[in-house]
């Protein structure tokens, strides 16, 4: 098993391989985990009420959007980020530290 240090050693390599866009992706993913407003937000429960006639009108308006434009794509928006689709799964597959 691994310990702490050498966790944190291995992510030191992985961020050293990476280009900067993708730290700069990083490192915002870090503080959003870091900061406890974030956190908080992260682990709330997920609010059960029914949607209301302003959330309906936003959520129509959006369907006509998409009626005369293109969706865009996980993949354009993951390039916003310096990732890509694979890099996105190996993320969402690692678990995190217990010690944060």
């Amino acid at each position: 098993m691994a310990t702490a240090a050498d966790v944190k050693l291995q992510a030191h390599a992985m961020i050293d391989r990476m280009a900067p866009k993708q730290v700069s992706a990083v490192v915002t993913l870090l503080e959003a985990m870091l900061d406890p407003v974030s956190r908080a937000l992260a682990n709330a429960p997920v609010e059960d009420s029914t949607a209301s006639e302003e959330e309906a009108l936003a959520a129509a308006a959006s369907h006509e959007w998409l009626r005369d434009h293109d969706p865009i794509s996980n993949r354009e928006m993951l390039a916003e980020f310096g990732l890509n689709e694979e890099e996105f799964e190996r993320m969402g597959q690692t678990p995190l530290s217990a010690e944060r």
